[in-house]
């Protein structure tokens, strides 16, 4: 791959350059701050930006930004500690970055080897490379749209989730994403059961993920998703604006921010409070089709009872209901009817 990396200590940028030249990629420019990257990046577009994250003047967070929506290309924040900036990551991912990995340690004159994690991530983005990122005419990321399935639940939503994912036929023609108030430690195990259950795909979401067709995705707990302008997901830390982790809330109206694809769906799902009332509300408003779970069916009518008595839900709906509109919904949207 063409790399452009970014770091403000020149020993530091010295060895990152070994290290990724010593992996058969060329370091096609390099610079000590952000704004120089900005201009070298927007000079000659770069397949990864290797990202420093702290710098003065324009830090990464901000040069991110600026690629983002001048020369948009995969941005990979490399600091010296990913556990000690673990709020400032999650600004840059919002801004746009893919993903974050520690600064590969050792003196360029020394043996490279053990940079298995650095590399994994290189490795990784340049898969993802294979669909790379566009620009529209003011310089905005342009992605394939993907008409989306978004789900929130809770209190009794594990059993309503295999019942909905599993009347999903494998060609599904939409991307699934689930936010569901649960655990972290319970995270990994929630994801292998339902995908059990389901027609399609199901696994956990990690930072950098893309809407893909006949996939669906799942918050971990302890972390809220969010969708990002470019339409890539990425995590936000908990910071008190919810007492659920994650937070439908948070993830819906992340949605509410960007263009909405003609036929895509909100539902909210059974459990306690009031959690994704409000986000379903703003998605109606912006012309979603949205839909609560039924009193009769629900665990618990809270969460899909408020929506309802705020009028936010477009439809109204038995859970046994609700897995077969959505198949009929999304093959009519995509012209199968």
């Amino acid at each position: 791959m063409r790399i452009g990396v970014v770091n403000d200590r020149p020993l530091v940028l010295e060895i990152i350059c070994s290290v990724v030249a010593a992996a058969g990629h060329r370091v096609v420019w390099k610079s000590t701050e952000g704004a120089l990257a900005v201009k070298l990046c927007c000079e000659d577009t770069p397949d990864l930006v290797l990202m420093d994250l702290n710098m003065p003047v324009m830090d990464g967070v901000e040069a991110t930004r600026k690629i983002m929506s001048l020369c948009p290309c995969p941005v990979l924040v490399v600091t010296s500690d990913v556990h000690k900036h673990v709020s400032k990551i999650f600004e840059a991912m919002g801004a746009g970055a893919l993903d974050a990995v520690s600064t590969p340690d050792g003196r360029p004159s020394e043996n490279l080897s053990g940079k298995g994690g650095f590399l994994d991530k290189i490795a990784m983005i340049e898969r993802l490379g294979k669909n790379p990122v566009q620009r529209n005419v003011r310089g905005t990321p342009v992605r394939k749209r993907t008409p989306l399935l978004a789900i929130g639940s809770s209190t009794g939503g594990p059993s309503a989730l295999a019942a909905i994912l599993g009347a999903l036929p494998e060609n599904f023609p939409a991307a699934v994403v689930i936010i569901q108030h649960v655990d972290g430690c319970f995270s990994d195990s929630l994801s292998r059961w339902l995908d059990s259950q389901a027609g399609i795909k199901v696994r956990l979401a990690v930072a950098g993920d893309t809407l893909k067709v006949g996939e669906a995705l799942i918050a971990p707990g302890n972390k809220h998703l969010v969708i990002g302008k470019n339409g890539v997901l990425n995590f936000k830390p908990d910071n008190g604006e919810s007492p659920y982790v994650p937070s439908v809330d948070i993830f819906f109206k992340s949605l509410g921010e960007l263009s909405p694809v003609p036929g895509s769906v909100a539902v909210l799902l059974t459990g306690m409070g009031a959690d994704g009332a409000e986000g379903l509300l703003k998605l109606r408003n912006l012309g979603w089709t949205t839909v609560a779970q039924d009193k009769e069916s629900s665990v618990v009518w809270g969460m899909p009872g408020v929506a309802v008595k705020m009028g936010a839900a477009t439809h109204i709906l038995p859970l046994e209901a609700i897995g077969p509109t959505m198949v009929r919904h999304f093959n009519k949207a995509r012209g199968m009817e």
